[in-house]
C-alpha cells in the first residue's frame, strides 16, 4: 500500500460538496446572497456561521461542523441550502407547491425580516423562482409572461434541449425580489429542475458581483481623467532643456505613485469581476438556449445589457495599466536624462578638483621653499652654538663659523625635505 496525500480525500470531496437540489414540479425557491460592503474577502466568517445558527435554531435544525463552507437542513416546510463563498454567503430555501398568487412576497418570509436585518452584511441578491408544469397550450405561457414581467427587459427561452422554458426580466419588484419563472415539461427529472433553478440563482448572483466593479471603473476614470493631462504635459516637457529635469522627475514620481495607489485599490475588484463574468457566461452557456416565441434569450439580454458594463470595467483597467506603463517609460527616460546631467556635473566637479589639486601642489612647493629657509635658520643657530667651543682653538671667529655652517645646513635641510616628499609619493 502507498500512503495517500494528506489532502487527497478532501480534494475529491470538494467535487461533491455542493450538489444540485432535487426539485419536483410544482415548487418555488427563495434565494438571498449577503455580502459585506467593504473587504468582504477578509471578513470574520464566524459571524456568518453565527447568523446561520440563529436561523437553524428557530426550527431546531442540525448545526454544520466547524469550518464548514456549505450546509443543508430542513427549516419548516422548506429545504435550506447554505453556502459560504469568497466574498458572500447564500441562502436557498426550496418549498413544494406554488401559491395562487405568483411571486407572493409572503414566500420570502421563510427568511424572517428580523433575522435578515441582523445579517453580517448587505443583501446583494434576492430572488423568487416559481416552477410550474409546462401547459400544453403555449399561449398560456405567453399570457403569464405578459402578466408577471416587464416586456421591455424580458428574457425568455427554451433550455436543455427544450425540456423547460425559463423567463426573467432582471427587474427588482416592489418587495425587493427579482423574479424568475420555470415551466418544465412533464417528465423532466427533479435533478434537472434543480440544476435549472441553481443556474438562475448563480447567473443573477455572479452578475451582481461582477457589476460591483462598474462603479469602481467610473470612479477610476474620473481620477485618470485628472491625471492624464498632467502626465501628457510632463512627457512633453521632457524635451525642454530649460526645465529642470529633477523637478520634472519629482512631479512624474508623484503621478506614478498616484497611479500605483489606484492599481492597488482596484486590483482585487477588477480581478474578481473578470472571474465572475466568466462564471456568468459559462452558466448561461450550459443552459443550451433556443429561442421561444421570437423573444430575446438570456444570452442576448446579457450581450445587450451586461456586456457593455463589463467592457467599461475592462477599458478602465486597461487604461490604468497603459497610463502606468507610460509613466514608467517616461520615468526611465527622464532618469536617464538626469543621470547624463549628473555625469556632466560630476565631470565638471572632477575638473575643478584637478585644478584645485594643481594649485595645492604649487602652493605646497612654495611652502616647501619657505620651510627650508625657516628650518635652516633655526638649524644654523643650533649648529653655531654647538661649534662655538672650537672656534678659539681654531682661531676662527664666531661670525665666520656661522657663515661656514649656513650653506651646509641649508643643503642638508633641502635634501632631507626632498627625500621625505619622495617617500610620500
Amino acid at each position: 500500500m502507498i500512503d495517500d496525500h494528506p489532502q487527497r480525500y478532501a480534494l475529491v470531496n470538494e467535487l461533491h460538496a455542493r450538489p444540485f437540489p432535487s426539485l419536483d414540479v410544482p415548487c418555488h425557491a427563495v434565494y438571498i446572497a449577503v455580502k459585506q460592503p467593504v473587504d468582504a474577502h477578509n471578513r470574520d466568517r464566524a459571524e456568518d456561521r453565527a447568523h446561520l445558527l440563529a436561523l437553524l435554531d428557530r426550527h431546531g435544525g442540525a448545526h454544520p461542523p466547524e469550518g464548514a463552507t456549505h450546509h443543508a437542513a430542513r427549516i419548516g416546510r422548506h429545504d435550506l441550502k447554505w453556502e459560504s463563498h469568497t466574498e458572500f454567503v447564500t441562502y436557498s430555501a426550496f418549498g413544494k407547491g406554488v401559491g395562487e398568487r405568483a411571486f407572493n412576497p409572503a414566500e420570502a418570509e421563510v427568511f424572517p425580516a428580523d433575522w435578515t436585518s441582523e445579517a453580517p452584511g448587505k443583501r446583494i441578491a434576492a430572488i423568487l423562482i416559481r416552477v410550474e408544469p409546462l401547459p400544453e397550450n403555449l399561449v398560456a405561457v405567453k399570457s403569464r409572461l405578459d402578466d408577471w414581467f416587464v416586456p421591455e427587459s424580458l428574457a425568455c427561452s427554451w433550455v436543455l434541449d427544450q425540456t423547460a422554458i425559463i423567463a426573467g426580466d432582471f427587474q427588482i419588484d416592489p418587495a425587493g425580489q427579482m423574479r424568475f419563472a420555470v415551466f418544465a415539461r412533464p417528465g423532466t427529472g427533479a435533478r434537472r429542475i434543480g440544476r435549472i433553478v441553481q443556474r438562475l440563482c448563480e447567473i443573477e448572483t455572479y452578475r451582481a458581483m461582477s457589476m460591483l466593479a462598474l462603479g469602481r471603473a467610473r470612479e477610476l476614470n474620473r481620477h485618470l481623467n485628472a491625471l492624464d493631462p498632467k502626465l501628457s504635459d510632463l512627457v512633453a516637457a521632457m524635451s525642454d532643456k530649460g526645465r529642470d529635469a529633477e523637478d520634472t522627475l519629482h512631479e512624474l514620481l508623484e503621478i506614478s505613485a498616484a497611479l500605483e495607489a489606484q492599481a492597488v485599490r482596484h486590483a482585487f475588484r477588477f480581478g474578481a469581476a473578470g472571474a465572475y463574468e466568466a462564471l456568468v457566461n459559462q452558466r448561461v452557456e450550459v443552459l443550451r438556449e433556443t429561442r421561444f416565441d421570437g423573444r430575446q434569450s438570456f444570452a442576448e439580454f446579457m450581450m445587450r445589457r451586461y456586456d457593455p458594463a463589463m467592457r467599461t470595467v475592462k477599458s478602465a483597467e486597461k487604461r490604468l495599466e497603459q497610463m502606468a506603463e507610460r509613466a514608467e517609460r517616461a520615468g526611465e527616460l527622464l532618469q536617464t536624462r538626469v543621470d547624463v546631467e549628473r555625469s556632466a556635473q560630476n565631470q565638471k566637479l572632477l575638473e575643478s578638483m584637478d585644478r584645485r589639486a594643481d594649485l595645492a601642489l604649487r602652493l605646497q612647493h612654495t611652502v616647501e621653499g619657505l620651510s627650508v629657509v625657516a628650518i635652516s635658520y633655526y638649524a644654523v643657530n643650533l649648529a653655531a652654538y654647538a661649534a662655538y667651543p672650537v672656534t678659539e682653538p681654531l682661531g676662527v671667529s664666531k661670525g665666520l663659523m656661522t657663515a661656514l655652517l649656513t650653506p651646509a645646513v641649508i643643503l642638508l635641510v633641502w635634501l632631507s625635505i626632498r627625500r621625505i616628499r619622495k617617500g610620500m609619493r
